[in-house]
């Protein structure tokens, strides 16, 4: 009788963190829907739809330019993060050498450090190279990721060390020994970072607020903000449905790559 109360127990537990966790994103996909007339009446059930909220926010917005920039800056991050973090994981994981440790430390060390205390000295250095205000500016300063070499690196520390050694017994370098045996092992590893990326660039405000001034630098996160703070910044209908378009990429990614996701940050098989 107590394990399954207890088992009940858990399932309405968790019920109820659903229920909070969705809730805000639920209202905001109403609210995106609602006429004007039904924004502040607090009931959740609309007298009719309005679909010419999105409309009006993709417009006034400008969500088509922002849209396209935050594709391109985010996949751009995605693309150069993967090519300087494979590669530096693999060798803190598999290749022995002089000072791996200190290393190793020098990534940890840069876990360790919040993000907006580096924000003024890059803006001063993309300032200085002359990057401010464009894609580049944008992309640069976050090329590489300690958080994703040092996930990659644990992921691929589980990869026998005899695969590699019949790799190299077979005559590949290790390039080719990364390309073909590591990079296919570690997948799920990468596929999860990358899907890590993705929602950490997508939806960051910060940089592209100190960085970005004209119209095609504007990432979809600020361009809501300036939506929201000009003229029509109380059009809650218009703002909400822009929130939806700015959302609906990474929780269609999301939806797509999670069974990758969660295999690859808890490091377990998972069937089918």
């Amino acid at each position: 009788m107590n394990a399954r109360v207890l088992h009940a127990s858990r399932w309405i537990l968790i019920a109820v963190a659903v229920v909070v966790s969705l809730f805000p994103f639920v209202w905001m996909v109403r609210t995106s829907l609602a006429p004007a007339a039904d924004v502040a009446s607090g009931r959740f059930w609309l007298s009719s739809f309005d679909f010419g909220n999105f409309a009006r926010a993709w417009t006034k917005a400008d969500l088509g330019q922002s849209v396209a920039t935050g594709i391109i800056v985010t996949l751009s991050i995605v693309l150069l993060q993967l090519v300087t973090c494979v590669p530096a994981a693999y060798v803190l994981a598999k290749v022995p050498f002089r000072g791996r440790n200190v290393a190793l430390g020098v990534v940890l060390g840069c876990l360790l450090v919040p993000t907006q205390v580096t924000l003024i000295p890059l803006f001063i250095g993309v300032n200085l190279a002359g990057l401010a205000d464009s894609l580049p500016g944008l992309v640069v300063p976050f090329m590489t990721s300690a958080f994703g070499i040092f996930l990659l690196r644990q992921q691929m520390m589980s990869i026998p060390d005899g695969l590699l050694e019949a790799a190299r017994t077979d005559g590949l370098g290790h390039f080719q020994t990364l390309r073909r045996v590591v990079v296919p092992m570690a997948g799920p590893g990468i596929a999860a970072f990358s899907v890590f990326s993705v929602f950490t660039h997508w939806n960051d405000y910060m940089w592209p607020l100190l960085i970005a001034r004209s119209p095609s630098t504007i990432t979809p996160p600020l361009a809501l903000a300036i939506f929201q703070q000009g003229d029509t910044g109380f059009d809650y209908p218009a703002l909400a449905a822009g929130a939806v378009i700015v959302t609906a990429p990474v929780v269609i990614l999301f939806l797509v790559a999670q069974r990758r996701f969660v295999q690859g940050m808890s490091g377990a098989e998972i069937p089918g």
